[in-house]
């Protein structure tokens, strides 16, 4: 089955922005390979693309999606806003650096990479990205890593729900009580690092999944993570895996599978903890 761009459901972001589900991200794709990269994905049906300050390989995405004949308006872009970047008028500044690397005038999500709290800066950090909005440079801000102490201090100190937020997400690690907290404030979950690295594709309960359906073991957990209502971006140098990976929607897991993946969570990141990371 070959994946189209009307495959791709799009999730209403708490601002009307929609993104799509599914998403190519480029972490660690050297700046070099990301172009091919993402005329290889846009090719495939993807449709949104997230990168950061920090992979150092907007240039790259942008000339990808240049490359591809594609409308600048036809492609979702998310950048994050580099550890070092942190303050009001710094997360201008860094934006601005994103969009001449782009090529673009705005990018339709802007993230705060991580809260570093240590640093007592991710308010103001806030504050800057609520203007970056404003004057619509960003079609939508959001976070990534926060946890629900850092969520709270944005809604009393801030008037903009952040519209995502970013979090490692995968069967060994789901976040029950965090999505919950998104669900409460509107804000929509991201899910970074979705298939653990390739850690958790060994498991018998997947590959067992991966039978009943014909599919990969990858392929099995990014449809959950989609029927979780999770928005997506694994990431590929491989174009062969590149459009495996979006091949998720010519199937569906039943109740019992879903249950056998949530099963699975142990509560293990395969990254930093966001309250104690210093970046």
């Amino acid at each position: 089955m070959t994946t189209t761009t009307a495959d791709v459901p799009t999730v209403e972001l708490n601002n009307g922005v929609r993104i799509p589900q599914f998403g190519f991200g480029v972490f660690q794709i050297p700046p070099e390979d990301t172009a091919g990269a993402v005329r290889t994905a846009l090719e495939a049906g993807y449709r949104h693309i997230d990168t950061a300050q920090m992979y150092r390989n907007e240039a790259g995405v942008g000339a990808g999606i240049a490359d591809s004949g594609l409308a600048r308006e036809e492609v979702f872009v998310t950048t994050k806003l580099a550890n070092d970047a942190h303050g009001h008028d710094n997360a201008i500044t860094a934006l601005e650096g994103s969009l001449r690397r782009f090529g673009f005038d705005y990018v339709d999500l802007y993230l705060i990479h991580w809260p570093l709290p240590h640093k007592e800066l991710y308010v103001r950090t806030w504050q800057g990205c609520e203007d970056i909005l404003r004057a619509g440079k960003a079609r939508a801000i959001g976070v990534s890593n926060f946890q629900p102490a850092h969520l709270d201090r944005l809604a009393e100190e801030s008037g903009v729900v952040p519209a995502v937020n970013q979090i490692e997400l995968h069967p060994a690690l789901q976040q029950p009580q965090l999505r919950e907290y998104h669900r409460a404030h509107g804000i929509a979950t991201e899910a970074w690092s979705p298939l653990a690295r390739a850690e958790v594709l060994e498991h018998p309960v997947l590959t067992g999944l991966a039978a009943k359906h014909g599919r990969t073991a990858a392929q099995v957990v990014l449809r959950w993570h989609v029927q979780l209502g999770n928005i997506v971006f694994p990431k590929s140098s491989s174009p062969e895996r590149i459009r495996q990976n979006i091949d998720v929607f010519g199937f569906a897991l039943d109740d019992e599978d879903m249950a056998a993946i949530a099963g699975l969570d142990e509560g293990r990141r395969t990254g930093p903890d966001p309250d104690t990371f210093t970046g």
